[in-house]
């Protein structure tokens, strides 16, 4: 197991002008080795610039949008880092499950209170507070121009974090999100799983949720395609936007004809989204 205090270089490459890595070191949150990649462009010595978090969906690691997202043009046209952190702690001694979305590639950015999972499944704590020490300290960001974003899982994630913590994201977006986890199948899974059966607790991981408790963010961007297969049964974009409008919060929900939840769609509409990011962190 790596040092604490080290940061392990796995890879390093030249890309649109800047550099495309990807990081190991040892977590203090899941009390694993984490891996996490990082995009950082074209910059003049000394400069600090904004960063962009992305949040992975279900079964993914940090590479699955490094290799498919098509990110990287965009952020160096625009000066934007982009950090891809993994889905959840890994390795033999981690608690796993024998399904696709539960356990292993699934902690839901959640911070877990049930064993065995308790243990290493911390990733809100990872994502909000441990990783982004590492990074303000590894690569030149200017942590007061923060966004984050997210596909599915991810998009969960990212707009639940945004929306816990509104003064510090500048921007938010996701694609296909789970947006009512206490209301869809893959959702109350994860959360009976990890937090157990009071479902009072599961409000603070659920956007609709946060959004009627009081939570708000000025705007939000979200990209749904309508031929999706998990729309209706996993994601419901509709209580997203009900309760948007009855927050006043500015809701642009893209429903976009004959997109899927692959990363065919994510790369499409991709770099409209750095743009998205890149006007608010100015």
């Amino acid at each position: 197991m790596a040092d604490q205090s080290k940061l392990e270089t796995l890879s390093e490459v030249r890309s649109h002008g800047g550099v495309q890595g990807r990081y190991r070191h040892l977590s203090s949150c899941t009390g694993t080795e984490m891996t996490f990649s990082v995009f950082v462009p074209s910059h003049d010595a000394g400069k600090k610039l904004p960063v962009v978090w992305y949040l992975s969906g279900l079964t993914c690691t940090d590479m699955n949008v490094v290799e498919k997202g098509e990110f990287r043009a965009a952020c160096a046209e625009h000066g934007v880092i982009f950090v891809t952190p993994d889905t959840s702690p890994r390795g033999v001694d981690v608690p796993e499950d024998d399904t696709y979305d539960f356990g292993q590639g699934a902690g839901f950015y959640m911070d877990a209170t049930q064993e065995p999972w308790s243990q290493h499944f911390n990733m809100r704590s990872y994502i909000e507070s441990e990783l982004p020490g590492v990074i303000a300290d590894q690569f030149p960001t200017d942590m007061d121009r923060q966004g984050i974003m997210g596909h599915s899982m991810g998009g969960h994630g990212a707009l639940t974090t945004a929306l816990r913590n509104p003064d510090r994201y500048k921007s938010v977006s996701a694609f296909s999100p789970i947006v009512a986890p206490t209301q869809c199948p893959w959702g109350e899974k994860a959360l009976s799983g990890y937090l157990g059966s009071d479902r009072a607790s599961w409000r603070a991981y659920d956007t609709v949720a946060l959004i009627e408790d009081g939570a708000r963010v000025p705007d939000i961007l979200v990209d749904q395609g309508d031929a999706d297969n998990f729309l209706d049964e996993q994601l419901k974009p509709h209580l997203l936007a009900d309760a948007c409008e009855h927050a006043g919060i500015d809701l642009r929900l893209r429903m976009l004809s004959g997109y899927d939840h692959s990363y065919y769609f994510i790369s499409t509409f991709m770099a409209e989204h750095i743009v998205w990011h890149a006007e608010r962190l100015k």
